[in-house]
């Protein structure tokens, strides 16, 4: 189990960590509180199947499963190198934030914790552990917290109020499927007026272990926190928070409770008169008591017969617009998207009337035209091409997907433009046009320096990852290479054109086409000779377009070279010969880090291998590229080595095949590639 360490800790964590340093009435959340257990002495060795089962294995599935649910546990591999793993959200969090702080944890913890068979880690919006014991269910022992230095105006009264608060928070908790709670209570104080409270437990806990680690916290209180305006206390099993101002999502609250029934009339006054009369009509109220019983069975009746006839047709429009979403056909997206439809004067407008002047791009989709809307906006204009006799379901899948996509790593769709025969989509303008035009130029690679390839680097992963596991669908990008992707003002990388992209199911691993579409060199061979295509054909993508990032080389200059060497030949024999360096664009010859290059070389070669199955994920190569504490596999010998080159042409051109004849059309600088995309 985690062991917290001495008594010393406790007192500095008790007394040091994180305090909350607001002034009286603040209404702004302190820094996120976050504090990390490392066990010891148990450690694993570098190498050992523990860490791989808890590096390659473990710590992906706990990222990309938990935070779709909030919370998620799970065990990887055989005694005695079980990994144990758990993860929980706050539940008022977003999904993004939710991500975003787990990814976060696991970064952390194999850096502070390095080699360590059990740790957690606990942030202000999630929670993260992992041992080499089962721990699910057993309430953890290690606590930590920090709380406001501010008191109460009146102590007594504000701590009866808490009490109150956090007691009704505790039992709300126990009944709920979450194990979370958040509410305000109102003090009647003139400052402070407000306490707003949270408790949760993770979920593998039992009602009585959850009621039993939630007293404990709150029970804290009276000794560490004691008359103070705020603290936040917590072990890996639970956690209680109290501030006097809104540190939560308000509009998580409970609705407040309906006001109280209005009190019924009093009797009449007793007197002769009224007495006499009430004999004739109480028969008549029991009539009307009849009639109305009768009647309220009928409504009642007919009321559940409409409930269950909506859900019925709720249901079968639900089922359809899933399958829809599956497909990556649903038309009604565009039609419906209103908010997002540019009119066709305001493009016009935007672009000069597409004027030549700010034409930046064409490919075999049409041209892409720089623009500016009337509040001074920068966009980008990719119009479909009139003669082209494909693009139409390139360009409602783009949208369709698009338009559901939000990550600073994709190219951000704006809104589109559907007005008789013209087809546009209006995306944010990326001011340092695409990777291939610095790459690829001898003046201009030299602005692409070794921390900025390597940002580039880890951007392209994290937004692969994010297609992958965290979109909501599964998206397979098909045609990534050096032109789609974008640069911005800073030189941050954001993958462009999904007109290729196909939506995976959520259980669905992998497809086949009779329709290969792609540019060669990037295509891996199972998909070039069979057509199959799952998440490690990007990966196989990635990592050519990584060593191209390395070496500055296009891999299909190498294709002119005597020897007919292609870049990924190149790459292993020089790996093999034990010169990995050798590969390094000769312009970064002079600031690099070694470990960093040989690293991503490394990662690089693991992603191209001819075996699909030993290829990572994306979510591997995220921690492959953020952790040094990853171990990494030997690689093995990279695709198409062997196999019969599949095309000569010398220039990089997005390609479509039927296996059985193969042509090529041509594509340029920021290609929007002109292919068919086959129904499943």
């Amino acid at each position: 189990m985690i062991l917290i360490g001495s008594c010393a800790m406790r007192l500095l964590i008790f007394f040091t960590f994180l305090l909350f340093l607001m002034p009286t009435g603040a209404q702004e959340p302190g820094p996120i509180m976050n504090l990390t257990f490392c066990s010891d002495p148990a450690n694993y060795t570098s190498g050992s199947q523990f860490q791989k089962n808890l590096v390659n294995h473990l710590l992906p599935s706990l990222i990309s499963n938990g935070y779709r649910s909030g919370f998620f546990n799970t065990s990887y591999g055989d005694n005695p190198d079980t990994a144990y793993g758990l993860v929980q959200c706050r539940g008022d969090v977003s999904m993004d934030d939710c991500y975003s702080c787990l990814d976060t944890s696991s970064i952390t913890l194999l850096k502070r914790c390095p080699n360590k068979k059990a740790a957690g880690v606990r942030y202000d919006n999630c929670l993260l552990r992992y041992s080499n014991l089962n721990f699910f269910s057993q309430i953890s022992t290690q606590r930590g917290g920090g709380y406001n230095v501010n008191n109460a105006s009146d102590m007594e009264v504000f701590n009866s109020k808490l009490d109150q608060l956090l007691t009704s928070l505790s039992t709300t908790a126990l009944t709920k499927a979450s194990k979370f709670a958040i509410g305000t209570i109102n003090t009647n104080l003139s400052y402070h007026s407000t306490i707003y409270g949270l408790v949760q437990c993770t979920l593998d806990l039992t009602e009585l272990g959850c009621n039993t680690c939630l007293r404990q916290m709150i029970s804290w209180i009276s000794t560490c926190c004691n008359g103070h305006i705020g603290a936040h206390l917590f072990t890996l099993s639970c956690n209680v928070r109290f501030e006097t101002y809104p540190y939560f999502n308000l509009s998580a609250l409970p609705p407040p409770p309906p006001p109280p029934p209005a009190e019924a009339a009093p009797p009449p006054p007793a007197n002769s008169n009224i007495t006499d009369n009430t004999t004739g009509s109480e028969a008549g109220n029991a009539k009307r008591k009849k009639i109305s019983a009768g009647t309220i069975i009928a409504i009642a009746v007919s009321v559940a017969i409409a409930v269950l006839l909506l859900s019925i047709l709720s249901w079968c429009w639900l089922t359809k617009k899933k399958e829809k979403l599956i497909s990556g056909t649903d038309e009604n997206d565009i039609t419906n998207a209103e908010s997002l439809q540019f009119n066709l004067s305001t493009v016009i407008a935007a672009t000069n009337n597409f004027s030549d002047d700010n034409k930046i791009g064409q490919g075999g989709f049409g041209c892409v035209y720089k623009g500016k809307l009337s509040n001074g906006q920068e966009i980008a204009v990719k119009r479909l091409s009139r003669s082209s006799g494909q693009g139409a379901k390139e360009f409602k899948n783009e949208v369709v997907l698009v338009a559901k996509l939000e990550h600073r790593n994709l190219v951000r769709l704006l809104g589109f433009c559907l007005e008789g025969e013209e087809k546009i989509l209006i995306y944010e303008f990326v001011p340092n046009k695409s990777l291939d035009y610095f790459l690829f130029d001898p003046d201009e690679g030299a602005r692409l320096d070794w921390p900025t390839r390597y940002k580039i680097i880890g951007g392209i992963a994290r937004g692969l990852l994010y297609l992958h596991e965290d979109s909501r669908l599964k998206i397979i990008h098909r045609d990534l290479k050096a032109s789609n992707i974008l640069l911005d003002g800073n030189m941050n990388p954001k993958i462009s054109d999904f007109g290729m992209a196909r939506i995976f199911g959520v259980d669905q691993t992998q497809a086949n086409t009779s329709r290969v579409v792609g540019t060669f060199g990037y295509m891996p061979p199972e998909y070039v000779i069979h057509g199959l295509f799952s998440v490690k054909s990007d990966v196989f993508s990635f990592g050519v377009l990584l060593l191209e990032i390395i070496t500055g080389k296009k891999n299909s200059s190498f294709n002119q070279s005597e020897f007919s060497e292609d870049l990924l030949s190149f790459a292993w024999r020089n790996w093999n010969e034990g010169n990995a360096l050798d590969l390094l664009d000769p312009i970064l010859s002079k600031f690099y880090s070694r470990e960093e290059v040989r690293r991503c070389i490394h990662i690089g070669l693991l992603c191209v291998q001819d075996d699909v199955a030993q290829r990572p994920t994306m979510a591997t190569v995220v921690l492959m590229l953020n952790s040094y504490s990853v171990t990494l596999e030997p690689p093995q010998q990279p695709a198409f080595l062997g196999y019969s080159r599949m095309e000569t042409n010398t220039e990089e051109q997005p390609t479509e095949s039927d296996r059985s004849t193969s042509r090529s059309i041509p594509g340029s600088i920021n290609d929007v590639t002109n292919t068919e995309l086959d129904p499943r």
